[in-house]
């Protein structure tokens, strides 16, 4: 392949992603696009994202038009300097199609294994080489380690990375006992002594933020860096409409606009997604493990145990990143922290900005983690 031709490809998005739909081009052919821009929006059976250009250059050919599905890796776009001809990439273009392995493409990749630990069966996915700390991603209530599907292969280039099913959650022990927000803490800690990490930079996401602030603050020989999205405990308010919703609803139609309080733009909420919380709530244990945890962190619909009051002393690198239209938990509390906690506020992002804004996250953790 020539250097002046570049392809972007059909993303894959999550261990079950075998295929996506390209809903929308936001760019024609032509344009001059950025690493990073928002290009075309994809729609798959689990999620519906808009993906952002992997390169820099001249988007010269749309090679899946809007409404078409095509597997995994497939070529649907192409990048090329003005030097390059358009018989050549006509060439370029069939040459992919009368190559392209289906199988290849959607076939092989890390999968999910079960780590026995002092907490219980931690389920977590390894990813990637590099030396230094690792980074260890820590998902939300009610979340698990795949709600790091658009962070943790793109860092896992550099960065060994391990995403991690909090006790309670996903395929880790449905056990959490009295388990409170130390106890979560103690968890990942029982983790990282099993897998021999010394020392890790922590990605955590709301309840996850929470845990992984508790680490930098409590325990800083752990933690070479903390990135914090939408953490909880900064302050008390939290919507409770959301946590209860989420442990009581059982149809899928009124479990949705519980999911959508997750997200800027409610239709990245898909009919497959909404499937998969409910099938995950009928696994025996869940229920429980969801009230016990919701009464320890959330006692009387406020969250306990604040941990803002520590921030001056912080012996590790921290950053926040927060969403402007927050349902969840409110933006306003990344206000008011220490000038040494750099804070990001996305616009029109909702409580996942690690999903709704992966590239601009991606970036920030990279610069962080280094």
């Amino acid at each position: 392949m020539s250097d002046a031709i570049q392809m972007i490809v059909m993303p894959k998005w999550g261990l079950a992603m075998q295929e996506g739909m390209v809903a929308q081009w936001h760019v024609a052919e032509g344009a001059k696009i950025t690493k990073g821009q928002e290009i075309v929006d994809i729609e798959t059976s689990k999620i519906a994202n808009v993906f952002e250009s992997p390169i820099s250059g001249t988007l010269r050919r749309l090679v899946v038009k809007d409404g078409e599905t095509v597997p995994v890796a497939y070529l649907i776009g192409v990048v090329a300097e003005e030097s390059v001809t358009d018989a050549e990439i006509d060439a370029f273009v069939e040459d992919f199609k009368a190559n392209f392995v289906f199988d290849a493409a959607g076939a092989g990749g890390p999968e999910p294994e079960d780590a026995t630990t002092a907490a219980g069966r931690i389920r977590y996915l390894e990813m990637g080489d590099g030396e230094g700390a690792p980074i260890v991603f820590i998902h939300g209530y009610g979340g698990d380690l795949n709600n790091w599907m658009f962070n943790q292969e793109e860092l896992s280039a550099g960065h060994k990375t391990y995403a991690v099913d909090l006790p309670g959650h996903g395929g880790s022990t449905k056990d959490v006992g009295d388990m409170g927000l130390r106890g979560l803490a103690a968890a990942v800690v029982a983790f990282m002594d099993t897998k021999d990490i010394a020392k890790a930079h922590l990605v955590g996401h709301s309840m996850g933020g929470a845990t992984a602030l508790l680490l930098a603050l409590e325990q800083p020989d752990r933690v070479a860096s903390a990135t914090l999205v939408a953490p909880a405990a900064l302050g008390d308010e939290i919507n409770m409409d959301y946590i209860n919703g989420f442990i009581e609803e059982k149809r899928a139609k009124k479990l949705r606009p519980v999911l959508e309080m997750l997200v800027g733009d409610p239709s990245l909420i898909s009919k497959d997604m909404v499937e998969d919380v409910l099938k995950f709530k009928r696994l025996d244990g869940v229920d429980a493990a969801l009230k016990k945890l919701r009464d320890a962190l959330m006692p009387g619909g406020k969250q306990a145990g604040s941990l803002r009051d520590g921030l001056a002393g912080l012996k590790v690198p921290v950053q926040i990143l927060w969403g402007e239209v927050d349902q969840v938990l409110p933006v306003g509390h990344s206000e008011g922290l220490p000038a040494s906690i750099k804070v990001t506020r996305f616009a029109g992002v909702g409580h996942m900005p690690h999903m709704e804004k992966a590239a601009e996250t991606n970036e920030l953790i990279r610069a962080l983690a280094g």
